[in-house]
């Protein structure tokens, strides 16, 4: 027999990464390595000696490696506990050696069951029977056995070890993560075989998630909070986040709401931008660039966009970054960002850029905590598309009308309910959202609407058009008839999204009406505000959703 001074590490491992590291450094404390199969093979290249676990067996592997370690001279070497002296007797009884270190992963079965190409044979031989035998009888004993089953861990265990302390609190944090990844991998096995037979709702649901990390605080101040993944990368945990704050609870929220807002638009191929509030939209709308889709946006609601969560279908490039950085957004995720628009958008220190895109799962099913349980249903599509509408009308919606239709039942969508959305030109224009009547959604969205109306960018640009001018020829905006209540939002969206000028271009001229612009050119001559031979566009509006757009030049 042995000397029983001889301490022993069992390794098999699936994910060889810093293995033979890690196994120089136990040998070199003068562990003795027994090991099974490719890890042994592993081993040895790395110039390490390794005993074959036949050889504690005194059983070859068998079944094509199906029967390796499952033998009572390896589990009776983890599992005798080193403070009962019976034990002791009976495995040197036994002839049966000590084994202190137990360092096991799994078979990759979740990677081979994700696989869209693979058979049902293939994915049950990933099923591992023996390492999450060996790590269990390891996990168990923590007492007196080390058990690792991330290589992660691999540092500190060696660390531990050259220092000579019996750390048990760590063997106990290092056996309760054995336990949680040995139920996870019999969950992933049981959703595999479960969707075999299509059975979505199944008796029994472990639901497996891997913490990705803790974050701040919670939807509140005072509440702990931290960011579960079902696997590390899937859905928002690919996104790569470049600067700025880490994420908050409640920017995690708002992510998925913006992405949810513009993943129709996504499928569909159109450029689209959508600016999120506590998980609502904002503002929506779709563009012939990131630039276009973005200010567009903005027109709905330029207040409630403050702090706000954006979403691009498209890559950012510096004019639409430039555009941005004039609003505090906590928030922009898009498939990517010019080096330039990353430039700009990083000098907002505070500002978390997020790039990539993030999936659901195929057959992501949609949770709801309640009391003692979860609600559980399919999740609705990611494009609701055009239902089967039937026109009870004698007028058939001509093609725009239909184009406004199509793209306001995807946005409602994303809208809390009761929801309400106006839209217009690929655009929302009035959105009325959370509220527990519908009538008080309806005149939500009727206060905004107006103001932000798009028919007055559009007159604006055929004016200019007709009169072959552009925007920056403009020395002066006149604008009157807008609400004291919504003057500043007024003055900052013709400013965001008409014309780059300087506040002092933008001249208010009281309550009136189109018909009186010609008074009104003349007053503001008289006094002094507008000068000899400057360009001067006056903007009113008028009753309900018109508006007036008159060009003059002094």
């Amino acid at each position: 027999m042995e000397d029983k001074q001889v301490r022993r590490a069992l390794l098999s491992v699936t994910d060889k990464t810093g293995l033979v590291e890690f196994a120089t450094g136990l040998v070199r404390l003068q562990w003795q390595l027994v090991s099974t199969g490719g890890t042994a093979a592993a081993l040895r290249t790395g110039g390490l000696p390794v005993r074959d676990i036949s050889d504690l067996t005194g059983m070859p592997e068998m079944l094509d490696g199906r029967v390796k370690t499952l033998h009572p001279a390896v589990h009776g070497g983890i599992l005798a506990r080193r403070d009962l002296p019976e034990h002791q007797r009976q495995i040197q009884q036994a002839g049966i050696q000590d084994i202190g270190l137990v360092v096991v992963n799994l078979y990759p079965f979740r990677e081979t069951a994700a696989r869209t190409d693979v058979a049902p044979d293939d994915v049950i031989e990933q099923i591992d029977i023996g390492g999450p035998a060996l790590l269990r009888s390891a996990a168990k004993n923590f007492s007196g056995v080390t058990a690792v089953v991330d290589p992660a861990d691999y540092g500190r265990v060696l660390q531990g070890l050259e220092s000579g302390d019996d750390d048990l609190d760590l063997r106990r944090l290092l056996a309760g993560k054995v336990f949680a990844h040995t139920a996870s991998y019999d969950a992933a096995i049981a959703a595999w075989f479960a969707a075999r037979r299509d059975d979505v709702f199944p008796d029994r649901l472990t639901l497996p998630y891997e913490r990705s990390h803790v974050l701040r605080y919670g939807e509140n101040p005072d509440q702990r909070a931290a960011f579960y993944v079902e696997r590390p990368g899937a859905g928002l945990d690919a996104l790569d986040q470049r600067g700025g704050k880490a994420l908050s609870f409640n920017n995690v929220l708002d992510l998925e709401g913006a992405l949810v807002a513009a993943d129709p638009f996504r499928i569909a191929g159109e450029t689209c931008c959508a600016i999120i509030k506590h998980t609502t939209p904002c503002g929506l709308a779709t563009g012939a660039s990131a630039l276009d889709a973005y200010r567009k946006a903005l027109a709905c609601d330029p207040m409630s966009a403050f702090g706000s969560v954006i979403a691009f279908t498209v890559p950012v490039d510096d004019t639409a970054a430039d555009a941005i950085s004039s609003l505090f957004v906590e928030c922009i995720v898009a498939p990517a960002f010019s080096e330039s628009a990353l430039e700009i958008l990083g000098r907002k220190k505070n500002l978390r850029i997020l790039v990539g895109t993030a999936e659901w799962a195929p057959g992501a099913l949609d949770f709801k905590r309640v009391r003692g349980g979860l609600l559980i249903q399919d999740r609705p599509p990611a494009d609701p598309g055009r239902p089967s509408w039937r026109v009870v009308t004698r007028r058939q919606p001509t093609t725009d009308e239909w184009s406004d239709l199509s793209f306001a039942w995807r946005a409602v969508a994303s809208v809390k309910s009761n929801a309400i959305v106006i839209a217009k030109a690929g655009a929302t224009i009035g959105i009325g959202a959370g509220q527990m009547s519908r009538v008080d959604s309806a005149r939500m969205e009727n206060e905004v609407m107006p103001v932000y109306y798009l028919n007055m960018l559009q007159l604006i640009e055929k004016v200019l058009e007709r009169a072959r001018l552009s925007v920056g020829d403009i020395d002066h905006f006149v604008y009157s008839n807008i609400s004291r209540r919504d003057r500043e939002s007024f003055r900052r969206m013709l400013h965001l999204t008409a014309a780059k000028l300087p506040p002092t271009a933008m001249l208010e001229y009281g309550h009136t009406f189109a018909s009186d612009l010609a008074i009104n050119y003349t007053d503001l001559c008289r006094q002094g505000r507008i000068g000899p031979g400057q360009l001067v566009l006056f903007v009113s509006a008028g009753i309900g959703f018109m508006w007036g757009v008159t060009l003059a030049r002094t």
